[in-house]
């Protein structure tokens, strides 16, 4: 996959989230009439997208009948040896950042708290947060091979 697109009402707002997680901006560029950049970080690459008079998006964590595109995913096996305390120092450098700037910063909203999950033979960490436009993503990480 080239990168994914992410349309946000604020693409400065939106640069600064993505840069506490990790990303770097690699390219600005103008896309018809609006702001847009392409940041690469995680593993992977994502597109932002600023959208003239945005429109709140859809909840589609909490919103059981929501169809649609649901969250990225970031594999953070090799990034962390545990995500609850990966997660908490997010939410610290979120804190800190809001403090000093609350304009561009606000508190880091978690949707889920770190929780184990097994998935085919393996056991997963995962945990969920909103992005700066209350757009879920999804963090998770390998604990264990389930041994048959």
């Amino acid at each position: 996959m080239h990168h994914a697109s992410i349309r946000t009402a604020d693409i400065h707002r939106a640069i600064a989230f993505y840069q506490q997680l990790g990303f770097t901006v690699t390219e600005r560029f103008t896309t018809g009439y609006t702001l847009a950049c392409w940041m690469e970080g995680l593993g992977g690459r994502i597109e932002l997208i600023e959208i003239p008079e945005p429109k709140p998006a859809p909840d589609a964590f909490s919103d059981e009948h929501y169809v649609g595109y649901y969250h990225l995913s970031f594999d953070l096996t090799d990034k962390t040896p545990d995500l609850p305390s990966w997660l908490k120092d997010l939410e610290t450098r979120f804190a800190d950042a809001a403090r000093q700037n609350p304009e561009q910063f606000q508190a880091l909203k978690v949707l889920l708290e770190p929780m184990q999950q097994i998935i085919g033979d393996r056991v997963y960490e995962v945990a969920f947060i909103a992005d700066a436009d209350g757009l879920p993503l999804e963090f998770i990480r390998v604990v264990s091979a389930i041994e048959h």
